[in-house]
């Protein structure tokens, strides 16, 4: 029974060694936080975001998302999602995403306004 011992504690403790020798060489990435905390946006409906095109978020009101990103371009769209809310059927806005460059360890924070074009992002200054 000993030696079964031995053995089970000789492989946790190579295995938590490889898990920590992981993270320390782990790959940098950069955040990205989009915020609709402001009511800058006069609509009750969720916007939804996009990175490269696909569907990553939902934001309400008083709402903030983050992203870990690996560095470099990504694309970041908005448009608003249809729903259960009176009025938030998909319309006829146009999506124009832009893409924001992140580098390892930088964090960008955007907020979510509108203009006569429709949805766009708004650059915010960290206030933490």
């Amino acid at each position: 029974m000993r030696p079964t011992t031995a053995w089970l504690f000789g492989m946790c403790a190579l295995a938590a060694q490889s898990c920590w020798a992981g993270a320390s060489t782990g790959q940098p990435y950069g955040i990205l936080i989009v915020s609709r905390e402001r009511l800058e946006v006069a609509t009750s409906c969720e916007i939804g975001v996009y990175l490269q095109d696909q569907l990553v978020g939902r934001l309400f009101q008083e709402q903030a998302t983050s992203f870990n990103l690996p560095p470099g371009p990504v694309s970041v769209g908005l448009r608003q999602l249809p729903g259960q809310t009176p009025g938030c059927a998909p319309g006829m806005t146009e999506y124009k995403p832009v893409i924001v460059t992140l580098q390892a360890g930088q964090i960008q924070k955007f907020r979510i306004a509108a203009g006569s074009a429709g949805l766009y992002l708004k650059p915010e200054p960290l206030e933490y």
